[in-house]
């Protein structure tokens, strides 16, 4: 805490007196946005937590059924059965104001809404491990993208969240009680003038009524 270096005068007072309540109304703002960013936050991090539980076990499913495909099919028809993919995804990237974080929001566009289309091949020479690996992955996708859009945003908030408990921190810790500090300063310089003022108008007046006693 340390008083600002101003000119100890009512309009200083009174300038200070504005900061001071605009600080603390900017303080108290600030907490409310820390408090629900941490909020949502958090909420953000326990669904993180579980979807990447959820892909973690679909991406290792998905490899288990791979290597038994693997395992019992030639490379080569392997190969060429991924060759190809009929289905196709584009990725659409907008943006959502929470609490004045612009975190992405991702939304895959698929090109055809057949369930099917995730298969590119044929069944007569490969195999049923084959689909399942498919299968999985297919349906983990979804999850993946919710995953990164999540990950992204917990990484935006985390950097707005420490930025507004700077904010907070200088306005509890500093700002503040340096307003408080000079204004209680200033209020005492003004007080000791108007005592020091009433005290020389006294002595003018004892003065003047002593000359006008000797003037009788």
């Amino acid at each position: 805490m340390a008083r600002l270096n101003v000119n100890p005068t009512r309009m200083e007072l009174s300038s200070l007196k504005k900061k001071l309540a605009s600080a603390q109304r900017g303080h108290k703002l600030l907490k409310d946005k820390r408090d629900e960013l941490m909020r949502q936050f958090m909420n953000l991090i326990k669904e993180n937590k579980q979807l990447r539980s959820e892909v973690e076990a679909g991406i290792t499913e998905a490899n288990r059924y791979m290597a038994v495909a693997g395992s019992v099919m030639q490379r080569e028809t392997l190969e060429t059965a991924l060759m190809l993919p009929k289905q196709e995804v584009e990725l659409e990237v907008s943006e959502k104001n929470v609490m004045s974080v612009y975190i992405p929001v991702f939304s895959p566009k698929y090109r055809t809404g057949d369930a099917d289309d995730i298969y590119s091949y044929g069944t007569a020479f490969t195999s049923v491990d084959l689909d399942g690996a498919i299968l999985a992955l297919s349906e983990i996708f979804p999850k993946m993208i919710r995953l990164a859009e999540i990950e992204k945003a917990c990484q935006l908030m985390a950097d707005e969240i420490e930025k507004t408990r700077r904010r907070v921190n200088a306005l509890e810790h500093i700002m503040i009680p340096d307003y408080q500090e000079t204004i209680k300063y200033i209020t005492m310089k003004l007080s000791e003038n108007e005592r020091s003022t009433t005290t020389s108008l006294m002595k003018v007046k004892d003065m003047v009524l002593n000359q006008s006693h000797n003037f009788t």
